[in-house]
Protein backbone atom coordinates (compact mmCIF):
# COMPACT_ATOMS: atom_id res chain seq x y z
CA UNK A 1 0.00 0.00 0.00
CA UNK A 2 1.09 3.36 -0.71
CA UNK A 3 1.14 4.73 2.79
CA UNK A 4 2.38 8.17 1.16
CA UNK A 5 -0.34 8.58 -0.95
CA UNK A 6 -3.05 8.18 1.84
CA UNK A 7 -1.64 10.58 3.52
CA UNK A 8 -2.34 13.18 0.94
CA UNK A 9 -5.35 12.22 -0.21
CA UNK A 10 -8.30 14.81 1.09
CA UNK A 11 -11.65 13.43 1.64
CA UNK A 12 -14.38 14.97 -0.89
CA UNK A 13 -16.52 16.38 2.24
CA UNK A 14 -13.91 18.00 3.47
CA UNK A 15 -13.59 19.99 0.51
CA UNK A 16 -16.86 21.09 0.58
CA UNK A 17 -16.99 21.77 4.73
CA UNK A 18 -13.77 24.30 3.91
CA UNK A 19 -15.49 25.65 1.24
CA UNK A 20 -18.35 26.68 2.92
CA UNK A 21 -16.53 27.40 6.53
CA UNK A 22 -14.84 30.18 3.99
CA UNK A 23 -17.51 31.59 2.40
CA UNK A 24 -19.39 32.01 5.92
CA UNK A 25 -15.77 34.01 7.23
CA UNK A 26 -16.54 37.82 6.59
CA UNK A 27 -14.17 39.69 4.49
CA UNK A 28 -11.72 41.32 6.81
CA UNK A 29 -9.90 43.18 3.85
CA UNK A 30 -11.04 46.55 4.96
CA UNK A 31 -12.86 47.25 2.10
CA UNK A 32 -16.03 50.05 1.78
CA UNK A 33 -19.46 48.35 0.48
CA UNK A 34 -19.61 50.15 -2.64
CA UNK A 35 -22.93 51.53 -1.98
CA UNK A 36 -21.62 53.18 1.27
CA UNK A 37 -18.39 54.19 -1.27
CA UNK A 38 -21.49 56.13 -3.23
CA UNK A 39 -22.98 57.51 -0.53
CA UNK A 40 -19.67 58.99 0.98
CA UNK A 41 -18.84 60.10 -2.18
CA UNK A 42 -22.58 61.79 -2.90
CA UNK A 43 -22.36 63.06 0.85
CA UNK A 44 -18.95 64.92 -0.48
CA UNK A 45 -20.18 66.24 -2.87
CA UNK A 46 -23.30 68.25 -1.69
CA UNK A 47 -21.39 69.30 1.31
CA UNK A 48 -18.49 71.19 -1.44
CA UNK A 49 -21.43 72.25 -3.22
CA UNK A 50 -23.17 73.92 -0.31
CA UNK A 51 -19.99 75.39 0.89
CA UNK A 52 -19.67 76.62 -2.95
CA UNK A 53 -22.97 78.23 -3.11
CA UNK A 54 -22.67 80.02 0.34
CA UNK A 55 -19.41 81.80 0.46
CA UNK A 56 -18.82 81.73 -3.83
CA UNK A 57 -20.85 81.20 -6.16
CA UNK A 58 -24.86 80.14 -5.54
CA UNK A 59 -27.18 79.63 -8.55
CA UNK A 60 -30.57 81.07 -8.27
CA UNK A 61 -33.73 80.25 -9.97
CA UNK A 62 -35.95 83.01 -11.83
CA UNK A 63 -39.90 82.51 -11.09
CA UNK A 64 -41.06 85.84 -12.46
CA UNK A 65 -40.79 87.95 -15.56
CA UNK A 66 -39.81 91.12 -13.99
CA UNK A 67 -36.21 90.83 -15.32
CA UNK A 68 -37.51 90.35 -19.00
CA UNK A 69 -35.61 90.14 -21.57
CA UNK A 70 -32.06 90.15 -19.28
CA UNK A 71 -33.82 87.35 -17.51
CA UNK A 72 -36.56 84.62 -18.34
CA UNK A 73 -38.65 82.91 -15.92
CA UNK A 74 -37.42 79.25 -15.28
CA UNK A 75 -33.43 80.96 -15.85
CA UNK A 76 -30.85 79.58 -13.28
CA UNK A 77 -28.44 82.19 -13.02
CA UNK A 78 -25.29 82.02 -10.94
CA UNK A 79 -24.34 84.55 -8.59
CA UNK A 80 -20.82 85.89 -8.21
CA UNK A 81 -20.80 86.05 -3.82
CA UNK A 82 -17.08 87.22 -3.90
CA UNK A 83 -18.09 90.28 -6.60
CA UNK A 84 -18.45 92.80 -3.36
CA UNK A 85 -16.41 90.72 -0.60
CA UNK A 86 -13.34 92.52 -1.12
CA UNK A 87 -14.27 96.25 -0.57
CA UNK A 88 -15.86 96.69 -4.03
CA UNK A 89 -19.95 97.77 -4.12
CA UNK A 90 -22.39 96.96 -6.61
CA UNK A 91 -22.31 100.04 -9.32
CA UNK A 92 -24.91 101.59 -11.93
CA UNK A 93 -26.04 98.74 -14.41
CA UNK A 94 -25.23 95.53 -12.02
CA UNK A 95 -28.02 93.20 -11.90
CA UNK A 96 -28.09 91.91 -7.93
CA UNK A 97 -29.72 89.36 -5.66
CA UNK A 98 -30.46 90.87 -2.78
CA UNK A 99 -32.56 90.10 0.82
CA UNK A 100 -35.56 92.54 0.66
CA UNK A 101 -36.04 92.15 4.29
CA UNK A 102 -36.24 95.49 5.83
CA UNK A 103 -37.17 97.04 2.38
CA UNK A 104 -39.00 95.01 -0.05
CA UNK A 105 -40.90 93.22 2.63
CA UNK A 106 -41.15 92.82 6.45
CA UNK A 107 -39.45 90.56 9.18
CA UNK A 108 -41.90 87.41 8.80
CA UNK A 109 -42.20 84.69 11.75
CA UNK A 110 -40.26 81.95 11.33
CA UNK A 111 -41.74 78.73 10.35
CA UNK A 112 -41.34 74.79 10.83
CA UNK A 113 -36.91 75.09 11.16
CA UNK A 114 -36.83 71.61 9.67
CA UNK A 115 -38.75 72.37 6.70
CA UNK A 116 -36.91 76.20 5.86
CA UNK A 117 -33.61 74.00 6.49
CA UNK A 118 -34.16 71.53 3.70
CA UNK A 119 -35.75 74.30 1.27
CA UNK A 120 -33.06 76.51 2.11
CA UNK A 121 -30.61 73.92 0.83
CA UNK A 122 -32.75 72.51 -2.59
CA UNK A 123 -32.57 76.43 -3.34
CA UNK A 124 -28.74 76.76 -2.59
CA UNK A 125 -28.34 74.14 -5.43
CA UNK A 126 -30.73 75.89 -7.52
CA UNK A 127 -32.80 73.05 -7.05
CA UNK A 128 -36.24 75.43 -5.55
CA UNK A 129 -37.47 78.62 -5.86
CA UNK A 130 -35.58 81.18 -3.41
CA UNK A 131 -36.83 82.70 -0.58
CA UNK A 132 -39.55 84.98 -0.59
CA UNK A 133 -37.32 87.77 0.56
CA UNK A 134 -35.01 86.84 -2.35
CA UNK A 135 -35.46 89.62 -5.19
CA UNK A 136 -32.81 90.01 -8.25
CA UNK A 137 -33.14 93.59 -10.10
CA UNK A 138 -30.80 95.92 -11.54
CA UNK A 139 -29.06 98.65 -9.61
CA UNK A 140 -30.26 102.17 -11.04
CA UNK A 141 -29.06 104.16 -8.20
CA UNK A 142 -26.17 104.14 -5.74
CA UNK A 143 -25.42 106.29 -2.30
CA UNK A 144 -25.84 110.10 -2.98
CA UNK A 145 -27.82 109.68 -6.66
CA UNK A 146 -30.16 111.70 -7.70
CA UNK A 147 -32.51 109.82 -9.68
CA UNK A 148 -35.84 111.31 -11.47
CA UNK A 149 -38.01 110.02 -13.76
CA UNK A 150 -39.14 111.11 -16.09
CA UNK A 151 -37.41 113.94 -18.08
CA UNK A 152 -39.10 115.51 -21.21
CA UNK A 153 -38.74 113.14 -23.22
CA UNK A 154 -39.68 110.29 -21.39
CA UNK A 155 -36.01 109.36 -20.18
CA UNK A 156 -35.00 108.80 -16.45
CA UNK A 157 -32.08 110.86 -15.29
CA UNK A 158 -29.31 109.99 -12.32
CA UNK A 159 -27.52 113.16 -11.45
CA UNK A 160 -28.76 115.15 -14.26
CA UNK A 161 -27.58 112.94 -17.12
CA UNK A 162 -30.48 110.81 -19.25
CA UNK A 163 -29.79 107.03 -19.45
CA UNK A 164 -30.98 105.29 -22.70
CA UNK A 165 -31.98 101.87 -20.81
CA UNK A 166 -31.53 99.56 -24.25
CA UNK A 167 -32.18 96.80 -21.40
CA UNK A 168 -35.83 97.86 -20.45
CA UNK A 169 -38.40 95.76 -21.80
CA UNK A 170 -39.68 96.84 -25.45
CA UNK A 171 -42.52 98.77 -24.66
CA UNK A 172 -42.30 99.82 -21.81
CA UNK A 173 -41.77 102.85 -20.34
CA UNK A 174 -39.15 103.56 -17.84
CA UNK A 175 -41.70 104.48 -15.47
CA UNK A 176 -45.62 104.87 -15.43
CA UNK A 177 -44.85 106.06 -11.77
CA UNK A 178 -42.97 109.77 -11.76
CA UNK A 179 -40.71 109.93 -8.69
CA UNK A 180 -37.43 112.42 -7.82
CA UNK A 181 -35.38 110.74 -4.98
CA UNK A 182 -32.00 111.08 -3.58
CA UNK A 183 -30.46 107.86 -2.70
CA UNK A 184 -28.83 107.66 1.07
CA UNK A 185 -25.48 106.39 1.65
CA UNK A 186 -25.11 102.60 1.80
CA UNK A 187 -28.27 102.16 -0.38
CA UNK A 188 -29.07 101.37 -4.01
CA UNK A 189 -32.14 102.59 -5.81
CA UNK A 190 -33.10 99.20 -8.36
CA UNK A 191 -35.80 98.54 -10.61
CA UNK A 192 -36.62 95.41 -12.58
CA UNK A 193 -35.86 95.60 -16.62
CA UNK A 194 -39.50 94.63 -17.31
CA UNK A 195 -40.59 98.05 -15.79
CA UNK A 196 -44.89 97.56 -16.32
CA UNK A 197 -44.18 93.85 -14.53
CA UNK A 198 -41.85 94.86 -11.77
CA UNK A 199 -42.36 95.23 -8.36
CA UNK A 200 -39.49 97.25 -7.32
CA UNK A 201 -37.87 100.34 -5.32
CA UNK A 202 -40.57 102.61 -6.81
CA UNK A 203 -43.41 100.30 -5.55
CA UNK A 204 -41.95 100.73 -1.46
CA UNK A 205 -41.09 104.64 -1.90
CA UNK A 206 -43.92 105.25 0.91
CA UNK A 207 -42.22 102.01 3.19
CA UNK A 208 -40.03 101.90 5.75
CA UNK A 209 -36.41 102.69 4.08
CA UNK A 210 -38.42 104.03 1.08
CA UNK A 211 -37.76 101.64 -1.02
CA UNK A 212 -33.60 101.23 -1.06
CA UNK A 213 -31.95 98.52 -0.14
CA UNK A 214 -29.02 98.40 2.12
CA UNK A 215 -25.28 97.86 0.45
CA UNK A 216 -24.97 94.56 2.74
CA UNK A 217 -28.39 93.07 2.23
CA UNK A 218 -26.78 92.14 -1.42
CA UNK A 219 -26.26 88.52 -1.53
CA UNK A 220 -24.57 88.90 -4.79
CA UNK A 221 -23.89 90.11 -8.41
CA UNK A 222 -25.53 88.03 -11.25
CA UNK A 223 -23.35 87.37 -13.29
CA UNK A 224 -24.12 83.97 -15.52
CA UNK A 225 -27.10 82.15 -17.10
CA UNK A 226 -26.12 78.51 -16.48
CA UNK A 227 -29.58 77.11 -17.72
CA UNK A 228 -31.53 76.00 -19.84
CA UNK A 229 -28.28 75.29 -21.81
CA UNK A 230 -29.84 77.29 -24.72
CA UNK A 231 -29.05 80.32 -22.97
CA UNK A 232 -26.24 79.51 -21.39
CA UNK A 233 -23.87 82.85 -21.46
CA UNK A 234 -22.95 85.78 -19.49
CA UNK A 235 -25.83 88.10 -17.85
CA UNK A 236 -24.80 91.14 -20.20
CA UNK A 237 -23.49 94.06 -19.26
CA UNK A 238 -24.38 97.87 -19.97
CA UNK A 239 -22.70 101.07 -20.87
CA UNK A 240 -26.35 103.21 -20.19
CA UNK A 241 -24.61 104.52 -16.88
CA UNK A 242 -21.24 105.44 -18.39
CA UNK A 243 -21.80 109.31 -19.12
CA UNK A 244 -23.55 109.77 -15.57
CA UNK A 245 -21.13 111.97 -13.20
CA UNK A 246 -20.48 111.41 -9.58
CA UNK A 247 -22.96 112.96 -7.42
CA UNK A 248 -22.87 116.15 -5.89
CA UNK A 249 -22.36 116.87 -2.26
CA UNK A 250 -25.65 118.22 -2.36
CA UNK A 251 -27.46 115.27 -4.02
CA UNK A 252 -28.37 117.33 -6.74
CA UNK A 253 -26.80 116.58 -9.96
CA UNK A 254 -26.19 119.11 -12.27
CA UNK A 255 -29.08 119.93 -14.52
CA UNK A 256 -31.28 117.51 -12.77
CA UNK A 257 -34.57 117.49 -13.34
CA UNK A 258 -37.87 117.23 -10.70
Amino acid sequence: MDTEAQHTERDPSSDTEEGSRSARVPDDSGRTPSWRRTALVGGACVAFLLLLSHFVIQPFLIPSGSMEPTLQVGDRILVNKLAYRFGNEPARGDVVVFDGTGSFVEEQPRGNPVTGLLHDGAAALGLAEPDETDFVKRVVGTGGDRVVCCDKDGRLTVNGTPVEERYVMLGDRPSSVPFDIVVPPDRLWVMGDHRSQSSDSRDHLGSAGGGMVPVDKVVGRADWIAWPFGRWSTVPGTDAFAAVPAPSADGHGAGAHG
